[in-house]
Protein backbone atom coordinates (compact mmCIF):
# COMPACT_ATOMS: atom_id res chain seq x y z
CA UNK A 1 0.00 0.00 0.00
CA UNK A 2 1.48 3.41 -0.72
CA UNK A 3 1.85 6.26 2.59
CA UNK A 4 -0.79 8.95 2.03
CA UNK A 5 1.05 10.82 4.81
CA UNK A 6 4.70 11.31 2.42
CA UNK A 7 5.31 15.09 2.31
CA UNK A 8 5.41 15.81 -1.63
CA UNK A 9 8.65 18.03 -2.57
CA UNK A 10 7.26 21.35 -3.37
CA UNK A 11 10.27 21.78 -5.92
CA UNK A 12 8.60 18.57 -8.15
CA UNK A 13 5.57 21.15 -8.71
CA UNK A 14 6.82 23.20 -11.37
CA UNK A 15 4.36 26.07 -10.55
CA UNK A 16 6.09 26.19 -7.39
CA UNK A 17 9.91 26.22 -8.35
CA UNK A 18 8.45 29.31 -11.20
CA UNK A 19 7.22 31.20 -8.29
CA UNK A 20 9.98 30.62 -5.47
CA UNK A 21 12.47 31.37 -8.44
CA UNK A 22 10.48 34.35 -8.96
CA UNK A 23 10.16 35.55 -5.42
CA UNK A 24 13.92 34.93 -5.30
CA UNK A 25 14.36 37.26 -7.87
CA UNK A 26 12.18 39.69 -5.69
CA UNK A 27 14.31 39.19 -2.41
CA UNK A 28 17.57 40.10 -4.84
CA UNK A 29 15.24 43.23 -5.42
CA UNK A 30 14.09 43.93 -1.99
CA UNK A 31 18.21 43.92 -0.95
CA UNK A 32 18.93 46.25 -3.86
CA UNK A 33 16.29 48.70 -2.63
CA UNK A 34 18.03 48.34 1.43
CA UNK A 35 21.25 49.13 0.05
CA UNK A 36 20.02 52.25 -1.99
CA UNK A 37 17.88 53.64 0.62
CA UNK A 38 20.73 53.36 2.72
CA UNK A 39 23.46 54.81 0.54
CA UNK A 40 21.30 57.67 -0.74
CA UNK A 41 19.89 58.50 2.40
CA UNK A 42 23.53 59.35 3.24
CA UNK A 43 24.45 61.22 0.89
CA UNK A 44 21.50 62.93 -0.97
CA UNK A 45 22.49 66.95 0.16
CA UNK A 46 20.43 70.13 0.14
CA UNK A 47 18.55 71.52 2.09
CA UNK A 48 15.32 71.05 0.20
CA UNK A 49 16.28 67.10 0.46
CA UNK A 50 16.67 66.54 4.32
CA UNK A 51 13.18 65.38 4.78
CA UNK A 52 13.52 62.88 1.87
CA UNK A 53 16.78 61.91 3.16
CA UNK A 54 15.02 60.45 6.79
CA UNK A 55 12.53 58.95 4.61
CA UNK A 56 14.54 56.90 2.78
CA UNK A 57 16.03 55.65 5.87
CA UNK A 58 12.86 54.72 7.29
CA UNK A 59 11.65 52.66 3.28
CA UNK A 60 14.81 51.22 4.30
CA UNK A 61 14.21 49.65 7.26
CA UNK A 62 10.91 48.51 5.81
CA UNK A 63 12.34 46.89 2.93
CA UNK A 64 14.40 44.59 5.03
CA UNK A 65 11.08 43.64 6.80
CA UNK A 66 9.58 42.61 3.13
CA UNK A 67 13.37 41.08 2.79
CA UNK A 68 12.48 39.26 5.79
CA UNK A 69 8.83 38.05 4.63
CA UNK A 70 10.15 36.85 1.33
CA UNK A 71 13.01 34.73 2.43
CA UNK A 72 11.16 33.05 5.27
CA UNK A 73 8.33 32.28 2.37
CA UNK A 74 10.78 30.83 -0.28
CA UNK A 75 12.16 28.75 2.61
CA UNK A 76 8.99 27.41 3.43
CA UNK A 77 7.87 27.15 -0.18
CA UNK A 78 10.98 24.62 -0.30
CA UNK A 79 13.68 26.93 -1.69
CA UNK A 80 16.43 28.78 -0.78
CA UNK A 81 16.70 32.40 -0.39
CA UNK A 82 19.13 34.33 -2.58
CA UNK A 83 22.01 36.08 -0.86
CA UNK A 84 22.64 38.48 -4.24
CA UNK A 85 21.30 41.74 -4.79
CA UNK A 86 20.20 43.41 -8.11
CA UNK A 87 22.99 46.14 -8.65
CA UNK A 88 22.31 49.48 -7.58
CA UNK A 89 22.82 52.59 -9.90
CA UNK A 90 24.74 55.38 -8.51
CA UNK A 91 24.61 59.37 -9.01
CA UNK A 92 25.89 62.24 -7.87
CA UNK A 93 22.54 64.00 -8.50
CA UNK A 94 19.95 63.57 -5.79
CA UNK A 95 17.10 63.73 -8.59
CA UNK A 96 18.37 60.68 -10.02
CA UNK A 97 18.81 58.92 -6.78
CA UNK A 98 14.93 59.36 -6.02
CA UNK A 99 14.24 58.54 -9.98
CA UNK A 100 16.11 55.47 -9.34
CA UNK A 101 14.26 54.40 -6.22
CA UNK A 102 11.01 55.48 -8.02
CA UNK A 103 11.61 53.19 -10.85
CA UNK A 104 12.38 50.58 -8.45
CA UNK A 105 9.26 51.11 -6.71
CA UNK A 106 7.34 50.50 -9.45
CA UNK A 107 8.93 47.63 -10.85
CA UNK A 108 8.36 45.87 -7.65
CA UNK A 109 5.29 46.50 -7.34
CA UNK A 110 4.46 45.19 -11.05
CA UNK A 111 6.25 42.29 -9.71
CA UNK A 112 4.61 41.50 -6.58
CA UNK A 113 1.19 41.90 -8.36
CA UNK A 114 2.34 39.46 -10.53
CA UNK A 115 3.29 37.27 -7.40
CA UNK A 116 -0.19 37.51 -5.87
CA UNK A 117 -1.37 35.90 -8.55
CA UNK A 118 1.08 33.24 -9.06
CA UNK A 119 0.84 32.45 -5.32
CA UNK A 120 -3.38 32.24 -5.67
CA UNK A 121 -3.50 29.87 -8.73
CA UNK A 122 -1.75 27.16 -6.43
CA UNK A 123 -3.70 27.85 -3.40
CA UNK A 124 -0.96 29.71 -1.29
CA UNK A 125 -3.66 32.72 -0.11
CA UNK A 126 -1.27 33.34 3.05
CA UNK A 127 1.68 34.27 0.58
CA UNK A 128 -1.26 36.44 -1.44
CA UNK A 129 -1.94 38.16 1.59
CA UNK A 130 1.15 38.99 3.00
CA UNK A 131 2.72 40.14 -0.71
CA UNK A 132 -0.26 42.72 -0.41
CA UNK A 133 0.48 44.32 2.45
CA UNK A 134 3.83 44.62 1.05
CA UNK A 135 2.30 46.09 -1.92
CA UNK A 136 0.70 48.80 0.15
CA UNK A 137 3.91 49.63 1.40
CA UNK A 138 6.06 49.66 -1.64
CA UNK A 139 2.87 52.24 -2.85
CA UNK A 140 3.41 53.83 -0.50
CA UNK A 141 7.19 54.48 -0.80
CA UNK A 142 6.28 54.65 -4.66
CA UNK A 143 3.79 57.78 -3.42
CA UNK A 144 6.39 59.51 -1.41
CA UNK A 145 8.93 59.25 -4.48
CA UNK A 146 7.19 60.83 -6.59
CA UNK A 147 5.76 63.58 -4.68
CA UNK A 148 9.80 64.41 -3.62
CA UNK A 149 10.41 64.77 -7.66
CA UNK A 150 6.90 66.64 -8.15
CA UNK A 151 5.41 64.55 -10.71
CA UNK A 152 2.75 62.23 -10.69
CA UNK A 153 2.77 58.32 -8.98
CA UNK A 154 3.46 56.12 -12.04
CA UNK A 155 0.50 54.09 -12.61
CA UNK A 156 0.42 50.04 -12.21
CA UNK A 157 -3.25 49.22 -11.47
CA UNK A 158 -3.60 47.36 -15.12
CA UNK A 159 -0.82 44.47 -13.55
CA UNK A 160 -3.86 43.90 -10.83
CA UNK A 161 -3.83 42.35 -7.53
Amino acid sequence: MPKTNEKKNPQQDPSVKQLIDALNEDLAREYQAIIAYTVYSSVISGAQWMNIAAELKKHAGEELQHALIIADQIDYLGGMPTATPKAVKLSDKPEEMIRFDLDNETETIKNYRQRVKQAEAIGHYALADQLRKIIAQEQEHQHDLATALGIEVPHVFSEGA
